[in-house]
């Protein structure tokens, strides 16, 4: 894959007050704060998981698998369809629609306890095929927008601390 090749667009936006549940779709969009992430969404903040993102492709799999889920339903900000998003590696960055510019913090993530999507919907596949990105460009996002690799990572990712990165690494190797 190479930089400015790999499209895809935006499927779902979504949201939520509080963590570790589903979200809510949002057609109208929603907008994007630099450094913070999804305004109005509970994991926006000062830290490295600032917007998180499934492909559609995902979905259609736990669907395949029998479980009733949507867009959202596994706490994903932005839903993609189009773009693989786990082939991309760490740094890599996204522009989404005109001016949202993110960049790519870590894959999949450490699920220390069975949260209320995997009680819901029987599985979770957010540990394993979602992603999460800092955003470095505010903005805009919603449903129908291009998403575009404007540059691929080397494999890092400033802001991704390490203990995030060595958490990971550990979980893996079981």
């Amino acid at each position: 894959m190479s930089e400015g090749c790999a499209r895809g667009r935006v499927r779902s936006v979504n949201v939520s007050k509080r963590k570790g549940g589903r979200k809510t779709p949002c057609a109208e969009g929603v907008a994007v704060e630099a450094h913070r992430g999804v305004a109005g969404d509970a994991h926006a903040g000062d830290w490295h998981r600032q917007v998180s993102l499934l492909a559609w492709e995902s979905i259609e799999k736990a669907q395949a698998m029998g479980l009733d889920v949507a867009e959202g339903d596994f706490a994903e900000n932005v839903t993609t369809e189009g773009i693989d998003l786990l082939a991309l590696p760490l740094g890599s960055r996204l522009r989404i629609g005109g001016d949202v510019l993110l960049e790519l913090s870590q894959i999949g993530k450490v699920c220390h306890t069975k949260c209320a999507i995997y009680h819901l919907a029987g599985d979770c596949i957010f540990p394993r095929e979602g992603v999460f990105f800092v955003a470095l460009e505010d903005g805009e996002v919603k449903p129908g927008d291009p998403v575009e690799v404007v540059a691929l990572g080397d494999g890092t990712c400033a802001y991704t601390p390490p203990e995030a990165l060595e958490e990971l690494r550990a979980t893996h190797e079981r």
